[in-house]
């Protein structure tokens, strides 16, 4: 992990966000930030998030109480999906708290996403932090972006070169494979996660910061293990385990995978002009939809206007939407929504395009 501080700020947000000026043209995000600040949309919806988050433990809670009464039957099974779909709730809460929509004080939000990320999922808060704070610095950069560096997929063209053996069949079929391999991201996340915190080297974190996230990712094992292991027999126990870590991971990829995948990728040279609007703007996509879009989403939909205003409360996302399209129409800038189906063919036939050299010296 990357030296630096002891604590991580929260990633930036809008009132601390850059103006968004380019060459021979005045300020184009400031009028935009002043309209969503004098309509309120920037101050927090404290109720709205106690709400939903006591409702989803709630929830976690009776699938937790149900796999307690069910174990030993084959009909537990049916509520792996169940728990992973309020699982990634959790992970859209720690999101939230994490960009500091949730909480006016940094503390809470820290409490917020060290209970949601390392307690229920297992996730490094820290780890996340670092991570997701430089893909909003640089959305789909090809150089700078974490997010689209290559690893088991690749992104860009750039990035194709030189892969050969199973890399370079992941990269002529990853169109193919996304899907299944996201099936892997919820372990994935966690494994990362436990790297980051038990690292040798130190860290960004002071050391009660990192004994605190260690103890916390340690419980979650400790406590999930405990509970199908106490409630199932340990074949049944694995295949539960499997099968709630496979739809979450799932989850969270058909959430991510819409919000940017296909879109414009700058580099050193394109987009060294652009400000904050454009360069959140043209490298972002939103999904229609209504509530239960947004509810599966986690408000990750409305992925231009989040990254615009990353502190913005959810909620307030769908009605920043309007100013937003607007503004970018009167100044000519792409504003691209899709639909939810329409975003994953966009997608895949990206990454399809980018695997496309190395069909054809195969």
């Amino acid at each position: 992990m990357p030296q630096g501080t002891a604590t991580l700020p929260p990633p930036i947000v809008a009132a601390e966000a850059p103006t968004g000026r380019r060459s021979g043209a005045g300020s184009e995000f400031a009028p935009l930030l002043r309209t969503v600040k004098e309509q309120g949309l920037l101050e927090r919806r404290t109720g709205w998030y106690a709400r939903g988050i006591t409702v989803n433990l709630l929830a976690l809670a009776a699938v937790v109480t149900g796999v307690a009464l069910l174990g030993g039957s084959w009909w537990v099974l049916l509520l792996a999906p169940l728990l992973a779909l309020f699982s990634t709730r959790a992970a859209f809460f720690g999101h939230d708290a994490g960009h500091a929509q949730i909480a006016a004080d940094r503390r809470t939000n820290r409490i917020i996403q060290l209970v949601h990320a390392n307690l229920l999922l297992g996730m490094s808060q820290e780890w996340w932090n670092d991570k997701h704070n430089r893909h909003h610095a640089n959305p789909n950069h090809v150089d700078k972006d974490p997010d689209v560096a290559a690893d088991v997929l690749v992104f860009s063209e750039k990035h194709v070169a030189g892969r050969s053996g199973l890399r370079g069949w992941l990269t002529r079929h990853q169109a193919w494979l996304f899907f299944p391999l996201t099936t892997l991201e919820g372990i994935a996340l966690k494994i990362y996660g436990f790297q980051a915190v038990f690292s040798r080297g130190g860290g960004r974190q002071k050391r009660g910061e990192r004994v605190l996230e260690g103890a916390l990712l340690l419980a979650h094992v400790a406590g999930y293990a405990a509970l199908l292991l106490a409630a199932m027999p340990v074949g049944q126990a694995v295949l539960f385990a499997l099968v709630h870590q496979m739809v979450l991971g799932l989850h969270l990829g058909m959430a991510f995978a819409p919000n940017h995948k296909g879109m414009e990728m700058p580099d050193e040279e394109t987009g060294k002009d652009w400000g904050h609007l454009r360069r959140q703007v043209l490298t972002s996509r939103n999904i229609r939809g209504g509530h239960v879009t947004d509810w599966f989403l986690g408000g990750l939909n409305y992925q231009i206007e989040h990254h615009l205003f990353p502190s913005m409360p959810r909620p307030h996302l769908r009605l920043a939407q309007p100013l937003v399209r607007a503004h970018c129409r009167s100044l000519g800038i792409p504003f691209t929504e899709t639909g939810l189906v329409e975003s994953y063919r966009q997608a895949l036939t990206h990454l399809h395009e980018v695997g496309e050299p190395l069909r054809q010296t195969a």
